[in-house]
């Protein structure tokens, strides 16, 4: 029964009711919750109060305060930084805002309103984009048995403040098959900054994964403190236990079959590898140097100096229940720029590059990486394609395939275009297949 229906069918039994006997009031009131589906408090309190004279007035709505523009332009902003949750987005707004207004054509008023979101509309506005997203099974390391009484467990939380100790894992790209060699993915992160550094190398051999741990240290703004890895013979052997003395590195393990010992690395082995390559498999030597182009150059700028991320500050138990305490976001190459063990001469260089490079052109040039990498996966091996094998994409009628599941329906971005908008049905009529991962956000 609708608002006014209510109100129509209380004017016509106040009456009766006020002028029943007890017995009749209560057959009246027991009709009346039957009716209008009113708590019998509820209604009991209008039947006793005020007579119905005056028709109730309609509810009061708030007209938007943010127009239609606003939101187009922060969805394209959204979608560009690889569809961050609203904390993350509002943070790195002001970082992107001077490369979006020559983009979009920002008026002053246009760019207050942008700022002055918070992050709560934000997800309000944003809600009818948001997709679902696709998880899948992952795991292919094997244990290493040799040599693990050299290198101790590490059980306790490491609450460290200086740059330079990591955690470090493989993420296979292998399909549905674990047989052959394919490729796989060295991820490492810093505990204390946050920093990211890829590389990919063709099998596990302890040799390649030595080589490009190497290459990560040559890279990393800071010196290589300490490394923690889990369980697999891709790094409990001598070759990285040799390698490792030789540069005073700390090198620990965390406990078999406990994947919270190693929380931040499996956090960004989702958000900066599998949910953009997905679970297609890469075997060839073409698809390993194609992953390290885009390793080694735009990605690795992307997500470290326009990408914020939040860090755990401390868990505060109230009653029953944990709960946890964030700083405010911010880059990685903040955090790096903050510590005075950091190396300046590559602090400086970076610093330039941030000034210089546009985060729009740069995710531009991600996806095209990504397409032409996807083209060399070998999709026999992969799994199974939904019945909508991409997801199409276009401002201006130029369509590009979906490559990837999780920067799906960067449109925006791939035209170019200032208006920049795409319709919630648009977002709706193109499915990732199966094997591709979409992007959620991630801390």
């Amino acid at each position: 029964m609708s608002r006014q229906g209510r109100w129509e069918y209380l004017k016509a039994i106040y009456p009766r009711y006020q002028h029943a006997r007890r017995r009749e009031k209560q057959r009246i009131l027991d009709e009346f919750c039957h009716v209008t589906r009113y708590h019998r408090k509820s209604a009991l309190r209008l039947l006793n109060g005020a007579p119905p004279e005056r028709q109730p007035r309609p509810p009061r709505r708030r007209r938007p305060t943010y127009g239609t523009r606003v939101i187009q332009v922060l969805a394209a902003i959204w979608r560009a930084a690889g569809y961050p949750w609203s904390l993350r987005l509002k943070a790195l707004l002001p970082v992107w805002l001077p490369w979006a207004r020559r983009r979009f054509r920002l008026t002053p008023a246009l760019e207050a309103q942008l700022l002055r979101l918070s992050p709560r509309q934000m997800d309000r506005r944003l809600a009818p984009y948001r997709r679902a997203g696709q998880t899948g099974r992952y795991g292919g390391s094997k244990p290493g048995r040799l040599l693990k009484h050299h290198i101790p467990l590490r059980t306790d939380r490491w609450d460290v403040t200086t740059p330079g100790f990591t955690e470090i894992d493989l993420v296979a790209h292998c399909g549905d098959s674990g047989d052959g060699e394919f490729a796989h993915s060295l991820n490492v992160t810093d505990i204390h900054t946050t920093w990211v550094e890829t590389r990919a190398v063709l099998g596990r051999g302890q040799h390649a994964v030595q080589q490009a741990l190497e290459e990560i240290r040559q890279t990393l703004p800071f010196r290589l403190r300490g490394i923690d890895s889990d369980n697999g013979s891709e790094f409990i052997n001598a070759h990285l236990v040799r390698y490792c003395h030789g540069h005073s590195i700390q090198f620990t393990r965390g406990r078999p079959y406990k994947k919270d010992d190693n929380a931040h690395i499996e956090q960004k082995n989702w958000t900066h590898v599998r949910k953009l390559l997905g679970y297609v498999r890469y075997d060839s030597p073409a698809a390993v140097a194609a992953m390290n182009a885009l390793y080694r150059q735009d990605l690795r700028l992307f997500q470290n100096l326009f990408l914020p991320s939040v860090k755990l500050v401390r868990k505060v138990r109230v009653g029953s229940r944990i709960r946890r305490v964030y700083d405010r976001p911010q880059t990685p190459f903040a955090r790096v720029q903050a510590c005075p063990e950091a190396d300046p001469a590559k602090v400086a260089h970076l610093a330039a590059l941030q000034a210089q490079l546009d985060p729009f052109a740069l995710a531009e040039a991600i996806d095209q990486h990504l397409a032409r990498l996807y083209a060399l996966a070998h999709h026999r091996l992969a799994r199974p394609a939904g019945p909508e094998q991409a997801v199409r994409r276009s401002v201006d009628a130029a369509s590009v395939p979906q490559h990837r599941g999780t920067r799906a329906s960067r449109v925006a971005r791939t035209a170019g275009s200032p208006s920049a908008s795409v319709p919630p049905s648009a977002l709706r009529q193109g499915r990732v297949t199966s094997h591709m991962a979409r992007r959620s956000g991630g801390k």
